[in-house]
């Protein structure tokens, strides 16, 4: 078909809903670590993207899934944001310039971010901890670092009784109807 027989697009097939551009892009998003655990044991207050500083073997076996966050966390060192305890397992291609598995690894955030997170952690002795590690649109690694609080046992316990109420309410809702 030429271009002057292709018939033209409606308005409403134009326009995008912002919760349709979301989806596409979170889409394009390959994640390849989360960090479940941070979850139940910690509260999340603020999160902000980092970039990463990687060998090449590194993103070759991230690109495989072969990362883990579990027992991650973030350091400052010398002026800088370190990831440390982040397990990448080695790719078996690389044989003689594989990377060390837990070694830091620098993460590349704006100077004015940084100093206003770590500004947060030293006031209210809060942790750095990655929430989920992923490659973005363009292909670039990520990671996902926020700034948490511990929960103590207590706040658990209160955190599964509002989830327990808010199941016996939707519960009865549908009975309901």
């Amino acid at each position: 078909m030429s271009q002057k027989n292709k018939p033209k697009p409606t308005a409403a097939a134009t326009s995008k809903t912002p919760a349709a551009s979301k989806d596409k892009q979170e889409s394009n998003v390959k994640l390849i670590s989360d960090n479940r655990k941070v979850r139940a044991s910690y509260e999340i207050l603020e999160s902000i993207e980092c970039g990463l500083i990687l060998r090449g073997s590194e993103v070759k076996s991230l690109r495989n899934g072969k990362c883990q966050l579990d027992e991650a966390y973030g350091r400052i060192k010398d002026d800088k944001l370190w990831l440390v305890g982040c397990n990448i397992a080695e790719y078996p291609q690389a044989s003689v310039w594989n990377h060390e598995p837990k070694r830091l690894r620098q993460l590349l955030v704006h100077k004015r971010e940084m100093l206003r997170f770590v500004k947060k952690a030293k006031e209210k002795g809060l942790t750095l901890v990655p929430l989920k590690m992923y490659f973005n649109e363009r292909g670039i690694a990520k990671c996902q670092i926020a700034l948490c609080r511990g929960l103590q046992l207590h706040d658990k316990r209160e955190k599964m009784k509002k989830a327990d109420a808010k199941r016996d309410i939707e519960r009865a809702i549908r009975r309901k109807r």
